[in-house]
């Protein structure tokens, strides 16, 4: 189905004048109902909020998870596809167009958006709690390690927990975001359609995309974000309340972490005001070095040689099971709970995030190659995911093992056995140096570090949710921008009054399954776009006429 430039304005229907200008009436009508209608819920009914959360998140754990781990293979195979395709000469914007931002502003914002809260959350305690072995959660602590039969607490189960954290934050989410950035940015810049979610399913909807089906598909986006956002805010801030409560004593409950929601989110939402260019880079750069910074810490003040070998070995074993992980399917009771509770969870995750994510990195990719796009947005982050797993979850494996009553008895398993997950990453860095000072130090950088994390990938959802609402404006009215900012705050605490964590979880796990069967459809619509569109691929041999007619009848394309 061919894309006719006249299309590009064609009943956007964006309000010029009212209450909601520069945004689409309805859609911003029917989004701020959907997300004012669950917050109003959940709030007059906590009690039965979560009970109901529980009892969908049950629902599809057990229902669907086959679909989910269907879903991810298929988006990871058609990523690996296209980048290896004869497709990945063309760019994302006319031919002559080049990279907006620099490669290292380029990683930074694409790292700041993702997967940055959730690592620091989970870099440490995940590694721990799959190393354990006592099976406290009523199901296997790590059923890929007692298949391969290491259940002593050694070095062969410490790879092995790697190796599953490196599952869950590796190829297969990356890839998601990759395959929903990539078809929003081509469709967007190379097909000259608006940046929105409907655009990439022009090769199957056609002109429906400017009706309800495309306004549907955009307010899945919409619903998407909010609560992919909201449960990285959740862990987010209680991780910074664990912080607070080491530094200053500060009661790390409730109450404190929606006092730093509220007071987080006025600082994303002014930075998302500012703008890509000023405030979501310059943080986004910051960022990168002061984490470059902790990194440092932990090399240096950590068993460095160990960590080096420890990586290479840990990277390798999850090469050679990265595949077959992938397809598993658990059948037995307690493998199924730890599926649910954990490779589900994370699917959703990475799902319910596609939407701003995607857009987002479509946003800062212009005038890169399909090729170009899909190695750094898949492969470099998944590099600096395993590094940070290995480097801060390596020191607490390192700890456990080597503590003087004997293996597991240094008491950081035991944090994350009483589920303060947020509190695994302080402790190892309390049993890392003696120097109290140096701890305290270290320490506040972190909490510093959560909370500009925290306000990079805000900032980022609310420019990503305007956009879509202003039917693809790249700089959405700013008034709006506020609204938006203050909804996401807004969701993320009520999630934290209705059961905190398993409610955050709930919410990724159950807004992931519209948006898988999206992101399924856009994978086939570019594919299927490329596919009719080969003129787009140009002949390295070719020569261009004086008057640009090779490359107009490209454009055409």
């Amino acid at each position: 189905m061919a894309i006719e430039k006249e299309h590009i304005q064609k009943d956007l229907n964006v309000a010029e004048t009212g209450l909601f200008k520069g945004l689409h009436n309805g859609m911003s009508i029917a989004a701020k109902a959907m997300v004012a209608a669950f917050v109003v819920f959940t709030i007059l009914n906590v009690d039965y909020a979560g009970e109901l959360y529980g009892a969908v998140r049950s629902w599809v754990e057990t229902a669907l998870s086959w679909y989910y781990i269907s879903s991810v293979m298929i988006i990871f195979f058609i990523c690996i596809g296209l980048m290896v395709s004869r497709f990945g000469s063309i760019r994302l914007g006319d031919d002559d167009a080049r990279p907006e931002f620099s490669n290292f502003a380029w990683f930074a914002m694409l790292f700041s958006a993702s997967v940055s809260i959730g690592i620091m959350f989970f870099g440490v305690a995940e590694p721990l709690f799959y190393f354990d072995n006592s099976a406290g959660w009523g199901y296997p602590n790590n059923p890929f390690a007692d298949m391969a039969g290491h259940n002593e607490m050694n070095m062969d189960r410490a790879v092995d927990a790697v190796r599953v954290t490196n599952f869950h934050w590796g190829l297969h989410g990356w890839a998601i975001y990759t395959i929903t950035g990539l078809c929003l940015a081509y469709f967007s810049f190379r097909k000259k359609l608006p940046l929105t979610f409907r655009s990439a399913l022009y090769p199957i909807l056609g002109e429906r995309i400017y009706g309800p089906a495309g306004h549907a598909v955009d307010l899945l986006a919409v619903f998407g974000t909010v609560f992919g956002i909201a449960t990285s805010m959740g862990l987010g801030v209680n991780q910074m309340a664990q912080g607070l409560n080491v530094l200053f004593g500060v009661d790390p409950g409730t109450l404190t972490q929606i006092a730093l929601v509220i007071g987080i989110s006025i600082i994303a939402t002014l930075s998302a005001v500012s703008g890509i260019g000023k405030g979501i880079r310059i943080l986004s750069e910051w960022n990168i070095a002061l984490t470059l910074l902790l990194i440092l810490f932990f090399v240096v003040a950590g068993p460095s040689q160990w960590l080096a070998s420890f990586f290479l070995t840990s990277v390798g074993d999850y090469m050679s099971h990265f595949l077959s992980m992938g397809f598993w399917t658990a059948s037995e009771p307690g493998d199924v709970k730890w599926q649910g509770g954990w490779t589900m969870f994370y699917w959703g995750w990475w799902l319910s995030w596609a939407p701003f994510v995607g857009m987002f990195i479509a946003r800062i990719s212009r005038g890169r190659t399909i090729r170009e796009f899909m190695f750094g947005a898949m492969l470099v982050p998944t590099v600096m995911a395993f590094l940070w797993i290995t480097i801060f979850g390596g020191n607490a494996l390192f700890i456990e093992m080597n503590a003087p009553g004997g293996v597991g008895t240094a008491g950081l398993i035991d944090t994350v056995n009483s589920w303060n997950l947020g509190g695994a990453l302080y402790g190892t860095i309390e049993q890392m140096t003696s120097n109290g000072t140096l701890s305290w130090l270290i320490a506040a950088l972190t909490t510093f570090l959560l909370a500009t994390w925290f306000i990079t990938s805000s900032d980022s959802g609310t420019l990503v949710i305007t956009t879509i609402l202003s039917m693809g404006n790249a700089h959405p009215p700013k008034q709006h921008r506020v609204i938006w900012g203050v909804a996401q705050g807004v969701v993320a605490a009520a999630l934290l009054l209705a059961g905190g964590l398993s409610a955050l979880q709930t919410a990724a796990i159950a807004a992931a399954l519209p948006i898988s069967a999206l992101v399924v459809l856009m994978s086939w619509g570019i594919v299927k776009s490329l596919m009719q569109d080969s003129s787009a691929v140009r002949d390295p041999h070719e020569e261009v006429a004086p008057d640009g007619t090779a490359l107009d009848r490209e454009l055409r394309a």
